[in-house]
């Protein structure tokens, strides 16, 4: 068992955009894509990850020190700092908990097509951490590793079918059929997603309120809407094509705007409030340039696996495939969403009685938590932004409430280093709103349980609102 653990925490000690295409690579050739096709599908995966992870380091490493030097301009002090998920990965892969779980996802994934039970087949191995992360955490605090693996498993089995109740959206908006979206800290707010919107459209006013750049930029339209020409129809009044709202669709913009503000109110002169502007619209630009390589790598290698399946076991029609998120960084209105969070959940760390963390390492992925809601609420920005609102509230207070344990888990673990850096959280997978409820209740914690049973019926309407509109 000493030695599984040890391969396993090598084996995922590889950046994922390394250990990821190496996935791809041997699914592609066991599914016979052609060798060529493989290898450059692969690598044009792998440098689309690289382009990501690279984007999102550089942002961070440029927003870091202009969100500390806002926080001492207000006198304030946050003592717990966001260190990312890079902890919560090592925490995960050190616990003796890992090595079983791996296995017994891949047979509970698979026993659940084999029956019905679901259409997903997640091939994305390195997110099933985010499985294990939970299993590892109700082990720390229960002592029982078979209460460790079933909550793994519990909260496996719910992401399975949320990729599969999800996927017609994938497609709808992204034009790719047969592929969802893998991480449960992505899908495990679509049902949540799918009150809220339930809710607008039943709001006067609000209702007709549509952001959306992706629309904007394709002039595509959702079914009962007016056509989208600037990027904002509010009301029945249409903004016109040319007018300069349309500069609100740029991600790049977006992102030289926000670095203009941030910059602004951290006191910085006007050359680091240039550089900084213009060091964030690139990253905002390449961003979906990167997003573009994965999803057309992920092509091929997708169409053969359905293929294949479906040719060995024609009852399994219709298959899903589950992947991480960045293919959906191509996505405009993924993007702006994104940009417009992190701007907010800023402000909101600053003056949020309870809070004690200011999002640093974790902040960038706010743009890949809310990608699926953006896609739910048909590339409404307006609809993703003040439903992430209460999304971010709680990311922070569960990540702050949580903070001591991530430490002392974190200073237990060999492969990272915690020498010097006081508590430590991460923004928004320290804080995943449906990993709390379920480890909450694990401890016997009657709260978490009629918060669970919430997360039960948003689960039944989304499912429900699956069938009623995308069932094949």
């Amino acid at each position: 068992m000493l030695a599984l653990q040890n391969f396993f925490t090598s084996f995922f000690s590889y950046k994922a955009y390394v250990m990821l295409p190496i996935i791809i690579w041997l699914i592609a050739l066991a599914v016979r894509v052609p060798f060529k096709r493989s290898v450059t599908s692969t690598l044009q995966l792998a440098v689309g990850f690289t382009g990501v992870f690279i984007a999102f380091n550089f942002f961070v490493s440029n927003i870091s020190p202009a969100v500390n030097a806002l926080s001492l301009a207000r006198g304030l002090n946050f003592p717990v700092l966001d260190v990312g998920w890079l902890p919560l990965a090592a925490i995960t892969w050190a616990s003796p908990l890992a090595a079983i779980s791996i296995p017994l996802v891949l047979l509970l994934n698979g026993a659940m097509l084999m029956t019905g039970l679901t259409r997903t087949l997640y091939i994305d191995i390195w997110n099933f951490w985010h499985f294990a992360f939970l299993g590892a955490l109700v082990m720390a605090v229960s002592g029982s590793m078979v209460l460790g693996l079933s909550a793994t498993l519990l909260i496996a089995a719910c992401c399975f079918k949320l990729a599969e109740w999800t996927a017609p959206d994938v497609e709808r908006e992204m034009g790719l059929k047969g592929i969802s979206v893998s991480p449960i800290s992505v899908n495990g707010i679509a049902p949540y997603t799918a009150c809220a919107d339930w809710l607008f459209d039943r709001i006067p006013g609000v209702k007709n309120i549509n952001y959306n750049p992706e629309r904007s930029s394709k002039q595509r339209l959702a079914p009962g809407q007016t056509q989208v020409q600037g990027a904002l129809e509010s009301d029945g009044a249409v903004m016109d094509h040319g007018s300069m709202l349309d500069l609100l669709g740029e991600p790049m913009v977006i992102g030289f705007l926000m670095g203009l503000g941030l910059a602004l109110a951290a006191g910085y002169g006007l050359k680091e409030t240039l550089e900084l502007s213009v060091h964030i619209a690139a990253v905002m630009f390449l961003l979906p340039k990167s997003g573009g390589l994965i999803g057309e790598a992920m092509v091929p290698v997708t169409t053969a696996l359905r293929q294949q399946v479906e040719k060995r076991f024609p009852q399994h029609g219709n298959l899903v495939v589950a992947m991480d998120t960045g293919f959906l960084m191509h996505h405009k209105s993924v993007v702006v969403t994104g940009l417009f969070l992190m701007a907010i959940a800023i402000g909101i760390a600053l003056v949020l009685p309870g809070n004690q963390v200011l999002p640093l390492g974790d902040l960038p992925n706010l743009i890949s938590v809310m990608s699926l809601s953006v896609l739910m609420f048909r590339g409404n920005v307006f609809r993703a932004v003040l439903s992430g609102i209460p999304v971010v509230v709680t990311f922070l207070l569960i990540s702050s409430h949580l903070a001591p344990l991530f430490t002392d888990l974190a200073r237990k673990t060999p492969s990272f280093n915690s020498e010097g850096l006081g508590l430590i959280t991460a923004f928004t997978d320290g804080g995943h709103q449906l990993r709390f409820l379920i480890f909450e209740a694990y401890q016997g914690n009657w709260w978490a349980w009629g918060g669970l049973l919430l997360v039960a019926a948003g689960l039944a309407f989304t499912r429900r609102r699956f069938k009623a509109s995308f069932s094949p």
